[in-house]
């Protein structure tokens, strides 16, 4: 199973980035996946993934300002982010479940938000 995660970089406040997380060995549709970010110095956290059933978990802090989404054909999930803060600096990891708590990880993309 890979999790190749693209699309961080740097951008100013309130500017916008779309991550992406291109899978394959497994089906996205098939477990749940999604978005964790790790700030430097700090725990990692949840930002959001979607389930197979396609429902949303949305982290209150970025409710709002990030959407996830899947496209089955690609295999690939997204997370647009808009209105980004400098809080929102990190390093972001794909992340993939299945239903029997198997977790994979890809590498992480750096997110960095100027103010």
């Amino acid at each position: 199973v890979q999790l190749q995660a693209s699309g961080g970089g740097l951008v100013q406040a309130g500017e916008s980035l779309r991550l992406s997380c291109a899978a394959s060995g497994i089906t996205t549709s098939r477990v749940t996946i999604g978005w964790y970010r790790q700030a430097q110095g700090k725990q990692g956290d949840l930002v959001a993934e979607m389930s197979r059933d396609g429902d949303s978990n949305i982290a209150d802090s970025v409710k709002g300002r990030f959407t996830i989404s899947r496209d089955n054909a690609k295999n690939t999930v997204y997370l647009q982010m808009n209105s980004l803060k400098p809080e929102d600096t990190a390093v972001y990891y794909c992340n993939a479940k299945n239903y029997n708590g198997v977790n994979w990880w890809g590498k992480g993309t750096l997110v960095t938000v100027s103010s």
